[in-house]
């Protein structure tokens, strides 16, 4: 799964990008052309619990893949259309991580001389709406046109559905927020509509409005829309966290009344967005956790793990993360009747740990 960062000039995605891959000060690529990949490990206390209890050789957290997305930096005071670099970028993504500035600092001015983070989120979705409703119209002229020459059953369908899409966008609504069947939703994939995509907005805030971030983030609740989350953070400060030794980054977090990294709270924030969840594999060689979406049947989370797994899957022998915690071992989860066998039509829950039972 990929993640875009994008945002604004001067309003901290660069930062971000690199606290989130560990880079360190004068590191992170600030004068590449070229988008920047990196993949960062999902924080899970559960997997550390898990590791504590079963002191394996090796542990592997579950990974995203975020992707620093280029050629957004018009200072432009109204939407006039994304640039072909920033589209090429940005298409192939699973959502947009919106970097939104909400801080003075006066060595690097807003774009747009202002810090107003409703307008810079009104501005950037602007954008995006201008960018869905160019590529609809150019298709609904093509297959108006092919229609009269084929009277393609299929292209007639697709007309119809981009017509709603049109009639959506004309209300000023996102397509994420549109009702689709699956095999329309199948379709619209192929579009790859920056509006139909999950939106975290990340608000970048002063280190002195941490303590306000809360009020910040529900005085923009208006613009959540389905799949839409909103989460903030200091980048300079997490920048800051992340340079630090063990030791020291838990003092400096306490100094500022800080429980963990807000860039923890990010990934996870990003993962669940995509309508993820975590299962695990325990044992003396390694533990580990799986991403998988969430409704996944238990053959097919087999599959993540090993594809022989899914074509050979018997059953999945289960027990949920807190039962093993409560009764801090799997044969005393065997006694209690909650360590069990599922079979096919089991669908996975968040923070279950599976052994598969497989026929080579």
């Amino acid at each position: 799964m990929q993640i875009g960062i994008v945002g604004l000039p001067y309003s901290g995605k660069t930062t971000i990008f690199s606290t989130l891959l560990k880079h360190k000060s004068g590191e992170g690529g600030h004068h590449k052309i070229e988008a920047e990949r990196g993949i960062v490990k999902v924080p899970d206390a559960r997997l550390d619990r898990l590791t504590a209890m079963f002191n394996p050789k090796r542990k592997f957290n579950t990974t995203i893949e975020y992707l620093k997305v280029l050629g957004f930096d018009s200072g432009a005071e109204k939407p006039q259309g994304l640039p072909s670099q920033f589209i090429a970028n940005i298409k192939t993504v699973d959502a947009i991580l919106l970097v939104v500035r909400a801080f003075e600092n006066d060595m690097f001015p807003h774009p747009l001389g202002r810090i107003d983070p409703a307008k810079d989120m009104e501005f950037i979705n602007a954008e995006f709406w201008l960018s869905d409703m160019a590529i609809i119209e150019t298709r609904v002229e093509r297959l108006e046109k092919s229609i009269k020459k084929t009277h393609l059953e299929t292209e007639q369908r697709e007309l119809e559905l981009i017509t709603r899409c049109k009639a959506h966008l004309e209300q000023e609504r996102p397509l994420r927020e549109m009702e689709l069947f699956a095999e329309e939703e199948k379709l619209l994939r192929t579009y790859q509509f920056l509006t139909a995509k999950p939106l975290l907005y990340v608000l970048n805030i002063a280190e002195s409005k941490i303590s306000q971030a809360a009020e910040l983030e529900k005085s923009l609740a208006k613009y959540l829309t389905p799949k839409c989350v909103i989460t903030s953070l200091s980048a300079e400060i997490e920048k800051e966290i992340s340079e630090l030794n063990e030791e020291d980054a838990q003092v400096f977090m306490q100094d500022l009344g800080i429980t963990e990294p807000a860039l923890n709270k990010l990934i996870r924030a990003s993962y669940e967005l995509l309508g993820l969840i975590s299962f695990f594999t325990v044992g003396e060689d390694e533990c580990r956790s799986w991403t998988i979406r969430a409704g996944t049947k238990a053959p097919q989370a087999a599959g993540a793990i090993h594809s022989d797994l899914e074509r050979g899957f018997i059953r999945a022998e289960t027990v949920h993360y807190e039962d093993l915690i409560a009764l801090g071992s799997l044969h005393a989860c065997k006694e209690k009747g909650v360590l069990r066998l599922e079979g096919k039509e089991y669908v996975v829950k968040d923070g279950d740990i599976l052994n598969i039972r497989f026929s080579a």
